[in-house]
């Protein structure tokens, strides 16, 4: 049983239509960090179970019950509040098996999900979080070892979960009751070391709004950091770091064009970027800004790797302003 973790505008890519799209192929339930997330969910007509990852606080127990949204417990404090916002409503408790953020320590679960059901709300699920299942096995079967001796001590069963993207392709909790895949459901896969059989599906395409005939030693962008060496052309494409093209990128990112490479020229500026060509393109020409591969230059993977990031940060970082169409191929 899924399920789909759609938080961050479903990792860049657009909430509400990757939801509808991930229900339609059998997910059972939803998942966001945030109630203003699920509140769009709700908005955009989607009436799935949704779970909130990011642990409940007080002030936030009343636009979760509001929505119908099912929050993460694990204080005593927000358990109490959305108890009086939502009298027997559903909750699932996290349980911190070694990630050190949040979550209720291993030993204390039982006592905590009785003083949650004492509140007269239902404990639907207790979940954990693993840290390093993209890169230690050993680590993770560790937590998940913790985890499961936390729940055999509770009186009943409740339903369990644990495994992550990197946990569901590495077979490490996927016994348990829900599986909860985020990022690769994007076809990122979330070790970025390896595609581990997964296509990104989102390409990010661009044309230009000018392409203009520079002379030699012009200036281009802010701070005319960048010059032209000989007469150059230089394209104008819409976006900018506004719209998740990193700043950082500038004078040393790339397009792919024709097959070949397009390099940044100039800063990026918030909604423009230039890039410079061997000659004249109309203003048809498409250039790919982000590839659906993981290409070194133009893939949000090989692209993070060249800015020591993850490509979790620059997909998240696409700007909802960007139109996005979606299309079903097969």
């Amino acid at each position: 049983r899924v399920i789909a973790v759609v938080k961050a505008n479903a990792y860049g890519h657009g909430a509400a239509a990757v939801a509808r799209a991930l229900l339609g192929c059998g997910a059972e339930r939803l998942a966001v960090a945030t109630s203003g997330e699920g509140a769009g969910l709700r908005r955009a007509g989607i009436d799935a179970p949704v779970l909130l990852l990011g642990s409940l606080h007080p002030d936030d127990a009343e636009d979760a019950a509001r929505w119908g949204l099912t929050p993460t417990l694990v204080t005593l404090e927000a358990a109490r509040a959305y108890a009086a916002a939502r009298p027997g409503g559903g909750v699932q408790v996290k349980v911190d098996s070694g990630m050190g953020r949040v979550g209720v320590a291993p030993g204390e679960l039982a006592g905590f999900v009785a003083a949650v059901e004492e509140l007269g709300l239902e404990v639907e699920a207790v979940y954990t979080h693993f840290a390093v299942a993209d890169e230690d096995e050993v680590e993770t079967k560790r937590q998940l070892a913790v985890f499961l001796e936390a729940a055999r001590a509770l009186p009943r069963r409740y339903p369990l979960h644990a495994a992550n993207s990197a946990a569901i392709l590495a077979g490490l909790g996927t016994e348990l009751d829900f599986v909860r895949p985020g990022v690769a459901l994007y076809g990122l896969p979330p070790d970025m070391r390896t595609a581990q059989g997964l296509e990104p599906v989102l390409a990010w395409k661009a044309r230009p709004t000018q392409v203009k005939r520079l002379p030699a030693g012009h200036g281009v962008g802010y701070g005319l950091s960048y010059r032209s060496q000989g007469e150059e052309w230089i394209a104008t494409l819409p976006f900018g770091y506004a719209d998740g093209f990193p700043r950082a990128l500038s004078n040393r990112g790339w397009v792919r064009w024709r097959g070949g490479y397009a390099p940044v020229a100039g800063r990026v500026s918030m909604d423009q970027t230039t890039v410079r060509l061997p000659g004249p393109v109309g203003l048809d020409e498409v250039f790919w800004v982000a590839t659906p591969d993981l290409d070194e230059r133009t893939s949000l993977t090989g692209r993070a790797r060249a800015l020591d990031t993850i490509h979790y940060e620059l997909a998240t970082a696409l700007s909802p302003r960007l139109p996005r169409v979606y299309r079903e191929d097969g």
